[in-house]
């Protein structure tokens, strides 16, 4: 944080107001399931973005990231529009998407950075919570937590072009260190479960394959659209009257229903409800071994949640399926599955502390060697657990 206090002072000559950490989340269990109403889990990290940003009582914004080249400079009255790829579109639609509701008067001249390879730890909810924060702060705007989760999921929504549900916001803003945080993204009701106070130490291992492709050129968004379109076609065996597809998802649908009518859905569509009601049920059973400190029966939940977005969501490429698999047949993995979308980015697994440098070195001496064009950029990390994002008072 220290730099980034410096170097605000260094390049703009302004003395910062505060400071915001909002951290990177790992969803252990809950794989893509968010866009379809279901139930999820999160944690947030102890590796974060953090901005330090001062008020800009004339009402400009002035950003510069150490991580990206270039400066995002533009008027509160006079937001840019989007554009593919600009590392500034978060920044932008995090002015528009309070505007919709408040007038700001004030911007902010600040200095952005993160940690940890971008790709599966949902750096851009990191980013689009921190960018909030520090707008609301200038103008004296209170948001509760969940109206700042709704106000950052706009930003991908509505001004990206994500088709993504509240996960990575609710991990990022509503996470406590030590508790599972279990949000319903139906109802958008949530919860914290504590782990046992037996488990003595767990840390998650964090694999980044190399690859940082961003969703919008994946089949992000053809997953979404997939189980929508499964779940209409349930609806439609049941005889139930049929809403508008973009407003039909599988949370609608009792299990029973893909129980009787599994057989009639077509390939694909059967594989993609099959994922989510199976995930809905590692969960539930995750939930329970969380809370009893049961790691071992939790880490087996993750190793089945990843097969299933292999083989039934049918995400991820050649690199992420090797990192799985070394993961979850490594000693001291407890489980392992994708991070975030799955499609690039990392692989993730829940370990025992004591056994970080076997991991690595067995990661170490098998990835490089099957993906030999990742071999200088792939990167294994380890992470704790944290609390959510928050703002840092700067002395």
């Amino acid at each position: 944080m220290n730099d980034l206090i410096y170097k605000l002072e260094e390049v703009y000559k302004v003395k910062p107001l505060r400071a915001v950490k909002s951290p990177l989340r790992i969803c252990p269990l809950g794989a893509h399931v968010d866009h379809q109403g279901g139930l999820v889990t999160g944690v947030a990290v102890d590796s974060s973005v953090n901005l330090v940003y001062a008020s800009n009582d004339k009402g400009f914004v002035r950003v510069q990231s150490l991580d990206f080249p270039d400066e995002e400079y533009f008027s509160m009255s006079n937001v840019p529009e989007m554009v593919p790829g600009s590392w500034g579109n978060y920044i932008r639609g995090a002015v528009l998407s309070l505007k919709r509701d408040y007038v700001l008067k004030k911007g902010i001249t600040g200095i952005i950075s993160g940690k940890l390879p971008i790709g599966g730890l949902s750096s851009s909810a990191a980013v689009t919570t921190a960018y909030l924060m520090a707008v609301c702060d200038v103008n004296n705007i209170k948001l509760s937590k969940i109206e700042l989760v709704k106000y950052s999921h706009w930003v991908e929504t509505d001004f990206i072009g994500l088709k993504n549900g509240i996960l990575d916001q609710s991990s990022n803003i509503l996470s406590e260190k030590n508790k599972l945080m279990v949000m319903d993204c139906h109802t958008d009701q949530y919860h914290l479960v504590d782990l046992d106070d037996r488990v003595e130490d767990l840390e998650f291992v964090i694999v980044y394959s190399g690859i940082s492709t961003g969703l919008m050129g994946t089949d992000y968004n053809n997953r979404v659209d997939e189980c929508k379109v499964a779940s209409w076609l349930l609806k439609e065996y049941n005889n139930e009257s049929l809403p508008r597809l973009k407003d039909s998802i599988l949370r609608d649908v009792d299990k029973s229903i893909f129980d009787r009518y599994r057989d009639l859905l077509p390939g694909r569509f059967q594989r993609r409800a099959a994922h989510y009601y199976t995930e809905q049920e590692r969960v539930s059973q995750g939930i329970k071994a969380w809370s009893n400190g049961d790691l071992v029966t939790f880490g087996k939940l993750m190793n089945e949640s990843g097969n299933s977005s292999v083989y039934l969501y049918e995400s991820g490429c050649p690199e992420l399926i090797t990192i799985f698999n070394i993961l979850k047949n490594t000693p001291g993995v407890y489980g392992a599955r994708f991070s975030g979308a799955g499609y690039r980015g990392c692989c993730i697994g829940l370990i025992n502390p004591r056994d970080k440098e076997k991991i690595k070195k067995t990661i170490d001496e098998s990835y490089p060697k099957l993906h030999p064009l990742y071999k200088d950029v792939y990167k294994v990390s380890f992470a704790k657990l944290d609390d959510g994002a928050r703002y840092i008072e700067i002395n």
